[in-house]
């Protein structure tokens, strides 16, 4: 079967209503009645009885402007109530791509959930591009659209330019902004380090303001330049300016409230 006949026999039988695949980070786009279009090289399978369509060979699903590509997408439809079709579940197998307008996304394998509105992205490498930042992860990244959350899992990190906030979780709130969701918040949990210019930060958890460009670190803090380091219990961080501030610990006893450090001559930062 040609591309353009497999394109053909997908628009005709297959012209469902779901939500889209998010647009944006979130990979969905709300409630539409457009179709999905499905093409492929090597073919498009359709199981009536098991109410599945499978697209074999460089495979491309495409719904309004966003783009789903993979060696193999497998889409699972079921009768509605009212009458007509409707997908549920939309797998990628191999070389995965998503393409909205502002984003792009890249991994192993991936399951949308439709009727959840809840994408999962794995492999040994998932990545996440944005004109500003970069999402990298080596197990997961999870989208939720109904709960406005992203989760990256596995040595995530989140980069822009030379600053990196790196854990073993990462999760990234989102919220309407100029009639499109946007990051305003993000947490790391466990093993965290931010990575500055100059300066590394390590600590317990993480909680990043996007908008003031301000993460607050907590729990077991330490802040290395060279040989020099400083400990403390709460440490402030600009990730716009590369300026950290550490404190001690509210209330703790008079050891745990004092920032202690180690200052090596000759590589104290020159302003």
């Amino acid at each position: 079967m040609s591309r353009a006949w497999a394109r053909f026999a997908v628009c005709c039988a297959f012209c469902i209503c779901t939500p889209v695949l998010a647009q944006g980070l979130g990979f969905g786009g709300g409630d539409t009645d457009a179709p999905i279009e499905v093409d492929a090289t090597d073919g498009i399978e359709w199981l009536q009885d098991q109410q599945v369509f499978t697209a074999r060979g460089d495979a491309v699903a495409v719904r309004g402007d966003v783009a789903v590509h993979a060696d193999l997408l497998r889409a699972y439809y079921r009768t509605k109530a009212g009458g007509g079709t409707e997908v549920w579940r939309l797998d990628a197998e191999g070389n995965v791509r998503i393409i909205a307008p502002e984003e792009t996304a890249f991994a192993d394998s991936g399951v949308y959930d439709v009727e959840n509105g809840v994408l999962v992205l794995s492999g040994t490498k998932v990545r996440l591009l944005t004109d500003e930042d970069e999402i990298v992860a080596d197990n997961q990244l999870e989208y939720w659209e109904k709960k406005r959350m992203a989760v990256a899992r596995g040595n995530a990190y989140a980069i822009r330019g030379e600053r990196r906030l790196r854990a073993d979780v990462l999760t990234a709130h989102f919220r309407p902004f100029e009639g499109r969701m946007r990051v305003y918040k993000v947490e790391a949990f466990d093993n965290v380090y931010v990575v500055l210019e100059d300066d590394t930060v390590t600590a317990d958890r993480a909680i990043y303001n996007v908008d003031s460009g301000i993460a607050t670190l907590t729990g077991s803090v330490k802040i290395t330049h060279g040989e020099n380091q400083l400990n403390g219990c709460v440490a402030e961080v600009d990730l716009g300016s590369g300026a950290s501030t550490l404190k001690g610990c509210d209330g703790a006893g008079k050891d745990q409230s004092r920032v202690r450090g180690l200052i090596v001559p000759g590589q104290v930062r020159k302003k």
